[in-house]
């Protein structure tokens, strides 16, 4: 199955990208998914199941670590894997 993830992490910053919010997009642009759109308010992925899941657990992980307090994150099915 195909997987979009869309995820904020937190605190905010606008005047500059907290550590946490560039490891969790550098973590998702690095990860084997396809669509990815990063921006200030919000970021999505999509790609294969295992692959989604993989850089979700990645993302988690570093994100908490680099200072995050919060990330929100939403995972939807879009479809089916052509593979």
């Amino acid at each position: 199955m195909r997987l979009r993830v869309e995820f904020t992490t937190e605190p905010f910053d606008l005047d500059e990208a907290p550590a946490h919010a560039v490891v969790a997009r550098e973590v998702i642009q690095a990860a084997e998914l396809d669509a990815v759109d990063v921006g200030p308010f919000g970021n999505t992925a999509e790609g294969g199941a295992d692959e989604v899941l993989t850089a979700v657990d990645s993302l988690l992980r570093q994100a908490l670590a680099s200072g995050a307090t919060r990330v929100s994150l939403q995972v939807n099915v879009i479809g089916e894997d052509p593979r």
